[in-house]
Formats: structure tokens, C-alpha cells, sequence
């Protein structure tokens, strides 16, 4: 198993999810959530736990996407849970994760909405 650097801080998150998506590293990618986490994703839907989430990376990263890094907003920290988001450069709403720290002090996300979709009446 490949060592992947790990998130000491929680928006070190997004960083490393852009260099591991953009280098077709679903693994590395999945590596960034918590075992049993949560994903909204494909949008209006959830992809649960951490092999669920490679999977689904796997799909997406096979057309080689590009990302690209987009500035975070101040981050919400509250003993070992944090609040992470960004607002796309496309100005299409937002990104939001809930991330928590583990035993050895790095972050992993918990929580993943990568994006907001406007509901339906």
C-alpha cells in the first residue's frame, strides 16, 4: 500500500484531494475520509464508507479530470471537529466538510459536500 502524506491540518484536506484526483489516485483520494464516512455525491445522492468512496472516485477519475484548488474559507474548529468549505471559482454555490481529528493529530474528513444542489419544490 502506497504511503500518502497526511492531512496535519484540516485544510490541508482540499489540497491533497486536488494533487491525488488530478494524479488519478482514487485510493489516495479515498484515504482522506474516515472509514464510515459520507459523501453527497453523485449529486442527490450519498456514497457511504471509504471503499464506496474509492469506487466511485475510480469511475470519475477515469476521465481524467483536472481540479483545480480553490481558496478556502476561514475554517470553524471546535475541539477535534472542523468545518471546512470553499466556494467554487465557478461561483456555482459551495463545498462543505466536516472533518475530524484522529489519534495521531491529522484530519480526515467525515462528512463530504462537495456540491449544493438547490432543492425542488
Amino acid at each position: 500500500m502506497t504511503e500518502h502524506e497526511k492531512a496535519l491540518k484540516p485544510e490541508d484536506l482540499t489540497r491533497l484531494f486536488v494533487e491525488r484526483s488530478n494524479a488519478g489516485d482514487a485510493a489516495g483520494v479515498a484515504a482522506l475520509y474516515e472509514e464510515n464516512a459520507v459523501m453527497a455525491y453523485p449529486p442527490g445522492s450519498r456514497t457511504v464508507g471509504r471503499e464506496a468512496i474509492r469506487k466511485l472516485w475510480e469511475s470519475v477519475l477515469a476521465n481524467a479530470p483536472h481540479f483545480e484548488l480553490e481558496t478556502p474559507l476561514p475554517t470553524l474548529i471546535s475541539d477535534d471537529i472542523a468545518l471546512t468549505s470553499t466556494p467554487p471559482k465557478d461561483g456555482s454555490g459551495a463545498r462543505a466538510q466536516v472533518v475530524r481529528r484522529q489519534p495521531d493529530g491529522t484530519w480526515l474528513r467525515l462528512l463530504d459536500q462537495p456540491e449544493f444542489v438547490p432543492p425542488t419544490s
